[in-house]
């Protein structure tokens, strides 16, 4: 496998581009104070889960509803540290064991050096420290400097002429890196976190390859039905007037209107593994006409059970294929995948960690037996909250939730697998239009899918592994904002 260069920060840069762009802003978040007496200066303890350098010197504040004595709320130490990071905050007093406790501390959370990285099976514990982090502010960080501006890549002039429309001149590293090896036809796997413009990665140069050769089609295979929209509208993005069409399959919409769309002349063909499958073994997709496939967010599909619909298409298809293989992880699952998948692929890495730098990171600390619902409409109800992303863990869960919010006067929607198609695309289309102030969603709204301006994510119920949990938070803090994202914990 050939490795191209690794790059290990990756902060917002000036000028346009595809994801997330320019530099990162401090957080105007400032929660309800309580009583409670400022917390002292971190003393260096060891934290696993602090970006910051030089002192803790904030006060602590938090969302101040009581039950009982107990005080619970987002807990937060203004300031930076280098060591001591979020030197707790216990019941809204200050206390070196309590809230947010640094590594091997007594009581609250004990950071130290629990909890991991790795993917796990399903309901795996996550050390809540995790779910903590100040948002990185890249003031005086050095920038990312592309190798090449879009004019720079060897595509047709009116591709480039559609990017320059939409004011877009600078790509992102993932696009500045994977663009030239796609362009040459080799096999490319590429690992970069969310919002990171992938999806112009490996559009741009096959729409390029396409009008070389008019032949030519791709399929493009993705977990949700959502994104596989997201990625067609993308796809029309760059190709007017150039006679490129693709065909949108995934399940949950009328199959005979695609059966049509396929009878029509097209290129692409965007959709879920499952349905995808479906028109194959109905003859309206013909692999032998495929010589380029790509995999977004592989290891969403791998967690969805996809696999097996994934390796009875790519058995069909041509063994001298083209394959991009794009993802968020790179578990020994989707490295099994890759060997299988793809022959002596390039491997790009743009990923700089799990989280992204310009989300603000925190939890609500739950009393036992308070009411979730009455803090959350509490939060709703702050004019920051303007347009909140919440996630929870069950279709039913979440559409109870949705409903609760609507009676308590919330402008709210929800989008999970009991919906239909056309229901979950009028939910999404009216939280991108701003018509309503609240998504509740399960986990089907955590990958590839980018709305602009989401202020907050909340994840009501916990995710189950820590990788839903960075997709998740992935919703906020895009296009170089900052973002928040708050985690209950009870």
């Amino acid at each position: 496998m050939t490795t191209t260069k690794v790059y290990r920060k990756m902060p917002g840069h000036s000028g346009g581009s595809f994801g997330n762009k320019g530099s990162n802003g401090p957080s105007k978040y400032s929660p309800r104070s309580t009583s409670s007496a400022p917390s002292t200066p971190s003393t260096g303890v060891s934290s696993s889960y602090s970006h910051r350098t030089g002192p803790s010197t904030g006060a602590t504040s938090s969302y101040g509803h009581r039950s009982g004595t107990s005080t619970y709320g987002v807990s937060k130490i203004y300031g930076s540290s280098s060591r001591g990071g979020y030197a707790g905050s216990r019941s809204g007093s200050s206390s070196s064991r309590g809230g947010y406790s640094s590594g091997g501390s007594r009581g609250g959370f004990g950071g130290g050096n629990r909890g991991g990285g790795r993917r796990g099976p399903a309901d795996q514990k996550i050390d809540p420290a995790r779910f903590v982090s100040k948002a990185v502010i890249t003031e005086t960080a050095e920038k990312f400097v592309p190798e090449h501006a879009f004019n720079d890549f060897l595509i047709d002039a009116r591709i480039k002429a559609n990017i320059a429309k939409h004011g877009f001149t600078a790509p992102t590293p993932i696009q500045d890196k994977a663009i030239p090896h796609v362009l040459k036809g080799q096999d490319v796997v590429g690992i970069a976190n969310t919002g990171t413009g992938k999806t112009a990665a490996f559009l741009i140069p096959l729409i390029n390859k396409i009008l070389l050769a008019p032949r030519e089609k791709v399929i493009v295979m993705v977990p949700t039905r959502e994104l596989a929209i997201q990625i067609e509208a993308e796809l029309r993005l760059f190709t007017p007037m150039l006679r490129i069409f693709g065909v949108c399959c995934v399940g949950g919409a009328p199959i005979s209107r695609q059966i049509s769309q396929l009878k029509l002349t097209h290129s692409f063909v965007i959709g879920t593994p499952g349905r995808i499958k479906d028109l194959i073994e109905r003859k309206f997709i013909r692999l032998e006409e495929f010589r380029t496939v790509v995999l977004d967010e592989a290891d969403r599909m791998l967690d969805m059970g996809f696999i097996n619909d994934m390796r009875a298409i790519m058995s069909k298809m041509a063994k001298d294929r083209q394959t991009l293989f794009f993802s968020a992880t790179l578990s020994p699952e989707i490295a099994a995948l890759i060997k299988e998948f793809l022959k002596e692929p390039v491997s790009i890495s743009v990923k700089t960690r799990d989280t992204a730098k310009n989300v603000d990171q925190d939890v609500v600390r739950v009393g036992h037996g308070s009411d979730k619902v009455q803090i959350l409409r509490e939060m709703l109800s702050k004019a920051e909250f303007s347009k909140v992303l919440v996630f929870g863990r069950t279709k039913h869960g979440v559409e109870k939730l949705s409903k609760l919010l609507t009676q308590a006067g919330v402008k709210t929607e929800s989008i999970h697998g009991n919906k239909n198609h056309g229901q979950r695309q009028r939910a999404l289309g009216a939280f991108k239009d701003n018509k309503v102030q609240v998504l509740v969603a399960t986990d089907v709204a955590a990958r590839g899918l980018d709305i602009p301006d989401v202020s907050h994510v909340i994840n009501f119920d916990l995710p189950a592994t820590y990788d839903d949990y960075v997709h998740r938070i992935g919703r906020t803090g895009r296009a170089g904002k900052t973002g928040k994202a708050l985690t209950f914990i009870g």
